[in-house]
């Protein structure tokens, strides 16, 4: 059984910072295709960035480049998504996902999704 555990969301002003965390667990030796992705309130699920077992990143939103970063070791199922000058349409329920063999941006197509830590940013 595959368990994603993700975590660090919260409450920051305009301009603050948070870090995302995320680990998957599951049969010895098994290496994750992991990703970040958000659900803004009355949204769809959308792809911030996305690895692959190679540990090259895909960053799909732009802001990714600018004021988020991301860090974590492929290797070991653990990724981080370190978040700097939050502003308010970054308000969202953001999740981890992992799978065996799928390393790309469709939420769809991951297998394994941890619960959802909620991000609010405050004027």
């Amino acid at each position: 059984q595959v368990h994603v555990v993700d975590s660090g969301g919260g409450l920051a002003q305009v301009g603050g910072s948070l870090r995302l965390s995320c680990a998957a667990s599951g049969p010895a030796n098994t290496a994750y295709n992991m990703g970040w992705f958000r659900q803004p309130p009355g949204k769809e699920r959308e792809c911030v960035a996305a690895v692959g077992q190679s540990n090259v990143w895909t960053n799909v939103k732009d802001f990714v480049n600018d004021r988020f970063a991301n860090a974590g070791d492929n290797g070991k199922n653990i990724i981080y998504l370190q978040m700097n000058d939050l502003q308010l349409e970054d308000t969202a329920k953001y999740y981890c996902a992992a799978d065996e063999n799928y390393a790309g941006t469709t939420a769809k197509r991951y297998n394994h999704w941890g619960q959802g830590t909620q991000v609010t940013v405050s004027a």
